[in-house]
């Protein structure tokens, strides 16, 4: 609708951030699970610690800037039962969603 632009960006931005914090938040869970903690306490509230064992790597970005590979995400999981689509260009909609490949080699790292 008209003039509803300022209340587009705060949302998106808000979108944004809440799928990057559930991302932060379960990358933390996993590490918690498998006592893979690494100067960590076994609690979220040090969530943002930069120093963690473990890479998440998702389709779009410089590790993994193949967006096609999506497909194959969606061939798996079936990501359509949750209203999930795939577009053209290999973009998920709607925009916030998040996938990744998680992985907890000690040498991981992004590249």
């Amino acid at each position: 609708k008209e003039g509803r632009f300022q209340e587009y960006y705060l949302m998106h931005g808000l979108g944004a951030q809440l799928a990057e914090a559930l991302a932060h938040i379960l990358h933390k869970q996993i590490r918690i699970d498998l006592q893979i903690l690494k100067d960590e306490e076994a609690f979220l509230k040090d969530i943002k610690k930069s120093s963690f064992q473990g890479c998440r790597y998702s389709f779009g970005y410089p590790a993994c800037p193949e967006l096609s590979y999506n497909k194959i995400i969606f061939e798996l999981l079936k990501p359509e039962r949750f209203g999930i689509t795939l577009s053209e260009s290999f973009l998920m909609v709607p925009e916030q969603t998040t996938t990744a490949m998680v992985l907890y080699h000690p040498e991981a790292k992004y590249f």
